[in-house]
This record gives C-alpha cells, structure tokens and sequence, in this order.
C-alpha cells in the first residue's frame, strides 16, 4: 500500500509538469502572420487575394488595401492565390524567433495566351440579311414546355408509353375488383350503352383507332 502511494504522488506530480511543457511547447511553435499583398511591376495593393494554410483547409483573404493576417505554425506553408497572377508559396522558418512573422508578398502577372480569332467581314449586306433571316434560334424554356404540353403531344404519350410500377399495379387491383364485384353472375354489355357509344364516337374521331406508321 506505500509502494502504491508513491507511484500515485509521483504520477500527480509528473502529470501536470508534462502537460505544462507540451503546452509551452505548442505555445512556443504558434506564430501570428500578417503583412500585404502587392503586385511585383507597380507595387498596387491586391484585394481579395486567397492566403490557404497548404493541407489545413484553413485561410483567409486579404483586404482592400492588401492587408492579411492569419495564425499559423512553425513549419507551415502558406500559398497565395489569385486570379491573374501566378500562385506564391511561403514556408514558415522552424527557427523563427518569437511569435509573430511580418512580410510583403508580390504577385506576378500570369500571361494566358488565347487562340488566334480571325474575323471576317461581311460581303454584302443582301448575304448579312440572308444568313441573319436563315439563322435558327433555338427555343426558350418556356416554348418547349408548350411543344410537350399540347393535346396531340399528351395523346401521343399516352398512347405510346409503356405504364410505369404504379399505373400497372393500380389497374390489376380495379381489374381483380371488377372480377370480384360481378362473381358468380354475367358482366354487363356496354353494347347498348349510351356512355360507352359517346366515348367510342369521340375515341373514333380523334382518330385513336387509325393504323398507327411505323
């Protein structure tokens, strides 16, 4: 039981003095990085540069006049990005003394060579009229939307697509109810029914029983 109270004293009194030394340590390793960004050939502040701490997934961006300021470790790399201008990397010296690590970051233009446009002009003003009548413009949202919704379009899918799970299932349920009401006893004949004749007429004007092409 002694043995075991001085293995616990010693552990309370190791415990907090490893603590406090890995904290001193990673207090030590933090370091405060500020300065501004400017463009190499005429020194102009550059505002909404990108400044990303590399595999951290952290940043910032600089102001309006160029100016940023981010917290980062000893050892970190720190990349700067901007549309238009070559991309700067920075890493941060382990030996830094101290805790804080000023700098005035240039960026260099980047020059993006496009493909060559040739434009030609015109022959005549009767060909300019020509090609501008003959060009097609393709339609809206808005027109295409009409094109599907018409009649002779719906009666055409209706006709033509296949019925999908719910339809094919809800028909064999009224189809195995309608065998259920009428067990036992003779279905009715529309033949002289004077609401199957009028959908039969209607059916036979809209043309549903011509002999579709192929």
């Amino acid at each position: 039981m002694k043995n075991m109270k001085w293995i616990g004293c010693f552990f309370a009194l190791w415990i907090p003095g490893s603590v406090s030394a890995q904290f001193e340590n990673f207090k030590d390793s933090v370091v405060q990085l500020y300065g501004v960004v400017m463009t190499a050939d005429s020194l102009r502040a550059l505002p909404g540069v990108s400044v990303v701490v590399e595999g951290q997934n952290r940043g910032t961006i600089t102001s309006e006049t160029g100016v940023f300021s981010i917290v980062v470790l000893k050892g970190d790399k720190v990349e700067f990005t901007s549309i238009g201008f070559k991309p700067k990397r920075i890493e941060i010296p382990r030996d830094l003394k101290g805790n804080q690590y000023s700098l005035i970051q240039l960026m260099v233009n980047d020059t993006i060579f496009l493909p060559a446009t040739v434009l030609k002009p015109r022959v005549s003003r009767e060909q300019f009229e020509r090609d501008f009548l003959n060009t097609r413009v393709p339609d809206d949202e808005i027109t295409i939307a009409r094109a599907n919704n018409n009649e002779a379009t719906r009666r055409f899918l209706m006709a033509n697509l296949p019925a999908d799970g719910r339809e094919a299932s809800s028909r064999y349920m009224r189809q195995q109810a309608n065998k259920l009401y009428y067990s036992g006893q003779l279905q009715p004949v529309n033949l002289f029914n004077p609401a199957a004749w009028s959908e039969f007429i209607q059916a036979w004007k809209r043309g549903d029983f011509r002999k579709k092409k192929s």
